[in-house]
């Protein structure tokens, strides 16, 4: 009975709900759904070890990821796009998400990695500070899109040992286009200000982050000059306070047909350009991918595993 009153009272949470810059003012507990295609009920799509974080994330036991339903930014090449829309997953407590937690620790994992979950800020919360009162030591990840609310983030604080934020896009007629967010790039600079305000310095141990900030910048086919204006700046404002992560693994999957400028794989020579550039910025504290990661074998099955 007691479990049951506090989701109750988590889910009032978010009536009128304003957690993310979307703003929607849904009221979420009535069964209403926001720009991130969910209410107020917790669903999770899989938790498993995964291999195929960074090196320093997933080491070589594996990253613990819970992906959750929904998203807030929604983006038209969305890799994860069956559990963005919130057609897929399983509805759970947020008692089981902190068992959950706690089964991944127990099974070996490097680290708890929380994937898409702003719109679940509140179950999310909640679950930590069970899970932390019950034996949870090992390293909380906060792995987002960027598109964040200052406000919501400093609900965190203390909890989010590694912030693994994307950084998409710098020119906002490119995030109006492929993710319906003009207001990306500012939204994104102030997230990753208060993130790194409040992990200031990276922290390794047997070469696997305890703590810090990685940011993540998935290159697009055709748009060299915005992934280079990203790196640009995140070097000239963070230095080598952060890392940096360029990706290739751009996967054009059936959500693009409609955008065929974007709909082909990013090249060698597209990838090798961007690479170069920030060789000249500079960076040296970043990762970059090799082989055939724009594939869809890398793609998890969302099939309700470990939930």
């Amino acid at each position: 009975m007691k479990d049951d009153i506090l989701e109750e009272n988590i889910k009032e949470k978010y009536e009128l709900c304003n957690l993310c810059p979307r703003e929607c003012n849904r009221n979420r507990n009535h069964g209403q759904v926001g720009f991130c295609k969910v209410d107020s009920t917790l669903k999770g799509a899989r938790a498993s070890l995964h291999m195929w974080e960074e090196p320093c994330i997933s080491g070589k036991e594996g990253s613990g990821t819970v992906f959750f339903s929904g998203c807030n930014l929604g983006c038209v090449y969305c890799q994860n796009h069956n559990i963005a829309k919130g057609d897929v997953g399983k509805e759970i407590t947020t008692k089981r998400l902190a068992e959950i937690f706690l089964e991944l620790q127990e099974k070996g994992a490097n680290n708890i990695n929380l994937v898409t979950p702003t719109h679940y800020l509140y179950h999310i919360k909640e679950a930590l500070f069970k899970a932390k009162n019950n034996g949870l030591v090992i390293p909380v990840v906060y792995n987002t899109s960027g598109y964040e609310k200052v406000e919501s983030l400093r609900q965190l604080e203390g909890l989010i040992d590694i912030y693994l934020p994307d950084f998409k896009y710098f020119d906002s007629n490119i995030a109006k286009k492929y993710s319906r967010a003009e207001d990306y790039p500012i939204v994104a600079k102030e997230a990753l200000k208060e993130m790194v305000r409040q992990v200031p310095k990276c922290v390794f141990k047997d070469d696997k982050m305890r703590k810090g900030i990685i940011v993540r910048h998935l290159i697009l086919p055709g748009y060299l000059e915005n992934s280079k204006q990203v790196l640009k700046y995140l070097y000239e404002e963070y230095g080598d306070t952060i890392y940096v992560s360029i990706m290739n693994q751009y996967t054009p999957l059936e959500g693009v047909s409609k955008f065929p400028e974007i709909n082909r794989k990013v090249t060698d020579e597209e990838y090798e350009e961007v690479i170069d550039y920030a060789i000249s910025l500079g960076i040296e504290n970043g990762f970059i991918q090799e082989g055939e990661t724009a594939d869809e074998s890398f793609i998890p099955a969302f099939d309700c595993s470990g939930i």
